[in-house]
Order: structure tokens, then sequence, then C-alpha cells
């Protein structure tokens, strides 16, 4: 594939974290092959490569997306100010173009021909599972490296130019089922999005995994909701009526604060149990003490030594502590970094292949990939503890 490189850029004056275009770009599929392409990359090669992304920027899921981005940013901004990236005899600057897709597929495809269009290296994204998904074979009609720093549903990596750094929806639902098992609950009650790619495929493999372990029988009551809803008073009337000790929640932030803290309303005695949507709830919630002692699987703490200067930067940049994702964007440039040093190359064939040669040690882990584009890395149980997060022991 011939390269689109760096258009958007330029006009941009090679700015490191541009700021979200939406969807107002053309829609319109994206030619690699066109000769004023060809000779536009002839003008700008060897000065800057650009990572485009597509995330929430805007929307009910716009942490996530906004946290990715500004990770991503700090990681860049190293980068540039140690030299660049050394690529065979050429040295190339980092930039990034970020396009807010609202975690809508749709939004998503468009601001991906967009990204196509100005001229991309390399894809990072998208940020959300739905999203990614639907870019996934588009990247691969590109023949574009697409890592997704934190898109976890199992099919994003079907194709061979697609790699992930996040777990996997199955691998979270089996290490968290593992854990229900290891710390002796006797009683589980699961309160999922079956309209979500991500919370369905965690759901379904934690109860696989209790299947397999031969203990289904902690599962005493399975309850579902949809996208935007608020209001869980029937849902957890069940679960109450159930005697669960413990209540699992596999979904994002938003929906398990509305969770916690209607359940607290409810005088519901029952220990929380998250997946990594989850990280980031404490900020959602008017009562901390509504999610005292939840726990919740995680790649990254901020507060772990190992993440010092990270965090330190992110909170003088951004007034904010880092949340996993943010932790994710950083740590997926310092990938893509380690790909271009290996292949020697910006080709894409070429940054592909050096993806299964590469390990990082990144503040989310020591991290390499196999051929099927997941990630080899340890996982984190965290917990909320005197309204603060910790590692749990």
């Amino acid at each position: 594939m011939k390269k689109r490189v760096l258009l958007s850029a330029m006009a941009l004056t090679f700015g490191l974290a541009l700021t979200a275009c939406g969807n107002a770009g053309s829609d319109k599929a994206a030619d690699s092959g066109s000769k004023a392409e060809t000779e536009a990359a002839a003008k700008v090669d060897g000065d800057v490569f650009t990572i485009g992304t597509t995330g929430p920027l805007t929307g009910s899921a716009a942490s996530y997306g906004n946290s990715v981005k500004n990770g991503a940013t700090i990681a860049i901004d190293e980068i540039n100010a140690a030299g660049g990236v050394k690529v065979g005899d050429k040295t190339y600057k980092l930039a990034l173009n970020f396009q807010d897709d609202e975690a809508k597929e749709d939004k998503a495809v468009n601001a991906y021909n967009n990204l196509m269009d100005s001229g991309i290296n390399v894809f990072m994204g998208a940020v959300t599972s739905g999203s990614s998904l639907a870019l996934t074979d588009l990247t691969a009609k590109d023949n574009i490296l697409q890592i997704t720093p934190s898109g976890s549903a199992k099919a994003i990596t079907e194709n061979p130019n697609v790699f992930r750094l996040c777990f996997t929806d199955p691998l979270q639902g089996k290490m968290i089922a593992d854990f229900v098992v290891d710390q002796g609950y006797e009683s589980v009650a699961v309160l999922y999005n079956n309209s979500d790619e991500y919370s369905t495929g965690v759901y379904e493999a934690f109860k696989e995994e209790l299947n397999a372990a031969g203990k289904s029988d902690l599962l005493v009551n399975e309850q579902s909701f949809t996208n935007d809803d608020v209001d869980f008073t029937t849902q957890l009337t069940q679960i109450k009526a159930s005697g669960a000790k413990l209540i699992f929640v596999p979904g994002y932030y938003e929906a398990a604060a509305y969770i916690v803290q209607q359940a607290k309303q409810q005088g519901i005695d029952a220990a929380f149990v998250g997946s990594d949507g989850w990280d980031g709830v404490l900020s959602q919630v008017t009562d901390p003490s509504a999610v005292e002692g939840a726990v919740f699987l995680s790649p990254f703490l901020a507060s772990d030594p190992s993440a010092a200067d990270f965090t330190k930067a992110y909170e003088t940049a951004y007034k904010a502590t880092p949340d996993q994702f943010a932790a994710d964007g950083y740590d997926t440039v310092y990938v893509i970094k380690a790909a271009m040093e290996k292949a020697g190359s910006i080709k894409s064939d070429d940054l592909i292949k050096a993806m299964t040669e590469i390990e990082v040690n990144g503040i989310t882990g020591k991290v390499s990939f196999n051929a099927d584009g997941e990630p080899n890395k340890e996982p984190k149980f965290v917990t909320i503890t005197n309204g603060e997060y910790k590692l749990f022991d």
C-alpha cells in the first residue's frame, strides 16, 4: 500500500495533540493509490509520522477518549523532546490526529475515513469496542497497522493487521470468575448491559468459566440493562431478593456509579466486583462510600511507584489523576515507537510484522504480542478504600 503521510500535520504546524475535528470531514473512503497523494508523501517523507486515532471526546464515554488522548500526548511530547524516533537513517517526529467518534459506530467510520483522507501512518484505535469493531475490516482493506489501546471485544483482532494493548473481554471474564472463586464468595448476581459488546462479552466468559470450574451454582441471579439506562430499581430488587453476597457488574463507570448508589439506597448489603470499565468510577459517584470495598480489574494504578513519573506529568498537565485509559494511550505510543525501530521502516507491512517481535516495558506492565494480535501481560486487581484506589492484596 502506498502510504499517506501527513498533509494534515503540515497544515496544523505539526501539533502534537490535535483538537478533535468531529465528523466534519469527508465520508468518502480514502484512495491510497492516488498520484497526488504519492507526490505529496514524497515531499514530507522522513519528517513526521502521524498517529491517527478515533475515540469519544464528547458524549457519555468522553472520559475514555480524553484520557487516551491525554496519555498519548504525554508520550509523544516525551519522545519528540528526546529527539524523535530513529528509523533506519531517518528520524521522525510524532504527531497525533485524534478525531471524535462519540463512541458511535457510524461516526467512527466517518472519522476514520477523515483520518485516512488527511494522511496517517498508523491507526491507534478505536478507543471503545464498538467503534473498533466497526473499523477493523476497513483498516485491513487499507493495510494499515491498527493498535487499539482499549477496545477489548475479541473479534477486533481477527485481521492480521490488528493488535490490542488491553485485555480481551473473554480474558477479563475468565480472570474475574477465577478471582470470585479464589476469594470464596458463596453467591453472586450479575448485572450487565445486553446492548453492549464489551459488557456482554465479559459476562458470557465469566459465566463460562464458572461452569468450567464446576461453580455454576454460585451464580444465583442474572439481570440486564441497555444503553442509557439510569434506573436500576427493578434489577436491584430482584438481586436483593436472591440474597447474593456479591454483585458483578461488567460495564463502564457511568452505569456502575448509578448501580452502586441505587444499591446503597435499597439497603443492599453485598460486595461489588467490576471489569476494567470501572476505572474512573470514583469521579462519578456523589457518595464515595457507595463504592467502598469494590474491586475491579485494571492493568494500571496511578499510585503504583512504577508509574510515578507518568502520574506526575499527567497531573501537572491536566490537573487530574490518570486512569488506565490514559496509561493505555501512553503505552500504545511507545509500542508504536518500538515497532518503528524494530521494523527499520514505516511501511505498513514492516510495522505489522515487527509487532510480534517487540517487548515494551510499559506503565501497564511488560507487554509483547502474539500472532493473533493479543497482548501478553499480567493483570492487576484494584480496590477502593477510603475513597482511594489501592492495589488489592
